[in-house]
C-alpha cells in the first residue's frame, strides 16, 4: 500500500467530508459565526465578544454534531440554553432553535455557491477506489448526501455515515469514535484494517478513540502540531501527498 502511503495491512478508508473532501468547512464557519453574533448581539447588547470563526470554530464546534456545537461553543461563554426539541423554529433561543438557525445558513449558501472540492483528495480518493480499498464518508452533517451530489463525488463511496444515520442509529458524535466504527462494520472490515482521514481535532481524538489502524490528519489551517498531539499518525496538507507518484 506504499503507493496510497497506508500500512499494508489497510483494507477500508473512511473520510470526513467537511474540510476533507469539500471545501465546505469554511462555509460551516461562516455560519456559525453569523448565528452565533446574532445570539450575543441580542444577549448582550452592542459589546458583545463575537465568535471566532478560526480559533472558537476549532476550539468548540468543528466535526461535532450540530447540537454538540452548539452547547460546547456557549458553554465555553458560561452560557446555557434550554435543550428545545425536534419541532423548535430556527428563531427559537434553544439549542435545537439555533443549530437549526445555522443549518439554515448552511443549506442557503450551497445551494447559491455550489459545492468546491479538494482535487487533490478528490484524486487520492480515486486512487483508492482503484487500488480495490473499501471506502466510505463518515460526516456529522445531516446535508451530507446533497452536499456529495452537489460536490459529483458520491460514486466514489460506498458507505455514507453522516448526521441522520447517527440520529437513527443512536450513534455518539465525534470525539466519540461510534460514527467511524459504524462505518467500518458497514464495510466488512475491523477497525484495526481501517485509515480515518480527518481534519478536526475531534476527528483525531476520534480516530484514536476507536483504535483505527491509522490516522491521517489534513492541516488546512496551519495546526499539524495539534493535529498530531490529538492522535494523527501522519499529517498532510492535502491527500494526495500521500501518493507515491507525483501529482
Amino acid at each position: 500500500m506504499t503507493t496510497l502511503g497506508l500500512p499494508s495491512d489497510i483494507r477500508a478508508c473512511l473520510f470526513d467530508l467537511d474540510g476533507v473532501l469539500t471545501r465546505t468547512a469554511t462555509v460551516h464557519a461562516a455560519a456559525w459565526k453569523a448565528t452565533f453574533d446574532d445570539f450575543l448581539r441580542a444577549r448582550d447588547g452592542a459589546g458583545f465578544r463575537p465568535f471566532d470563526a478560526v480559533a472558537d470554530y476549532d476550539a468548540y464546534v468543528d466535526g461535532l454534531p450540530r447540537a454538540d456545537g452548539v452547547r460546547s461553543f456557549l458553554l465555553s461563554r458560561g452560557i446555557r440554553l434550554p435543550e428545545g426539541d425536534a419541532g423548535d423554529p430556527p428563531e427559537a433561543d434553544t439549542v435545537q432553535g439555533l443549530g437549526k438557525r445555522k443549518n439554515a445558513l448552511v443549506v442557503a449558501k450551497i445551494k447559491e455557491m455550489g459545492v468546491e472540492v479538494f482535487a487533490g483528495s478528490v484524486r487520492y480518493a480515486q486512487a483508492v477506489r482503484a487500488a480495490g480499498l473499501r471506502r466510505a464518508v463518515v460526516s456529522s452533517s445531516t446535508n451530507c448526501r446533497e452536499v456529495l451530489l452537489a460536490a459529483g463525488i458520491a460514486d466514489l463511496f460506498e458507505v455514507r455515515i453522516d448526521g441522520l444515520v447517527a440520529a437513527e442509529r443512536r450513534l455518539a458524535g465525534k470525539p466519540h469514535p461510534d460514527t467511524f466504527l459504524a462505518a467500518a462494520r458497514d464495510l466488512g472490515v475491523e477497525p484495526g484494517q481501517a485509515a480515518v482521514f480527518e481534519d478536526a481535532l475531534a476527528g483525531m481524538e476520534a480516530g484514536r478513540a476507536g483504535a483505527f489502524g491509522f490516522v491521517v490528519g489534513v492541516d488546512r489551517t496551519g495546526q499539524a502540531e495539534a493535529l498530531r498531539s490529538h492522535g494523527a499518525d501522519t499529517v498532510v496538507q492535502d491527500l494526495d501527498q500521500l501518493l507515491g507518484d507525483p501529482p
